[in-house]
């Protein structure tokens, strides 16, 4: 068959089939295969970015659990007793994985993780308890209230 007539039956351009043609011609079978396209390669790989999805559905090290033995104890007393955006990029980094928070937030993003502030109902018996649950980040801005509108609606009736 000639270019146009293949190009018609796979529903592609001419050049297209003409530049696969060429490329046949001078590799052979393997140069039939995709090349990678342009744009800027990923930074972390897909076996990472699975790591860090596991990372989530892990205990953090800091939450408190019940002990056998009766006492609220944490793995880490000084880790997070939550997962936050922070808290994991510096998890995926003692991992080895050079990753940045905006990264961290944009792969959960993808997976359908939604981020809400957490609350710990645990209550402990020690009067030194402080809770250890920090905002996800300082530089994450606060909602402000909407304004109401300035002009009455119930005009007193």
């Amino acid at each position: 068959m000639r270019g146009p007539a293949i190009a018609a039956r796979l529903g592609c351009h001419p050049e297209t089939v003409r530049r696969r043609v060429r490329r046949f011609n001078a590799e052979g079978i393997d140069g039939l295969g995709d090349r990678p396209g342009p744009g800027r390669r990923p930074r972390i790989t897909q076996a990472e970015r699975s790591r860090i999805i596991a990372l989530v559905k892990t205990t953090p090290p800091g939450r408190l659990r019940w002990r056998p033995w009766g006492e609220l104890e944490a793995d880490d007393e000084e880790g997070p007793a939550v997962w936050t955006l922070d808290a994991l990029t510096a998890a995926a980094r003692e991992q080895g994985i050079n990753i940045a928070r905006s990264q961290v937030r944009r792969i959960l993003l993808k997976e359908g993780v939604r981020w809400r502030r957490t609350r710990s109902w645990t209550m402990s018996k020690d009067p030194d308890f402080a809770a250890k649950e920090h905002r996800s980040s300082a530089c994450t801005p606060t909602r402000r209230p909407a304004r109401s509108s300035s002009a009455p609606t119930n005009w007193g009736r």
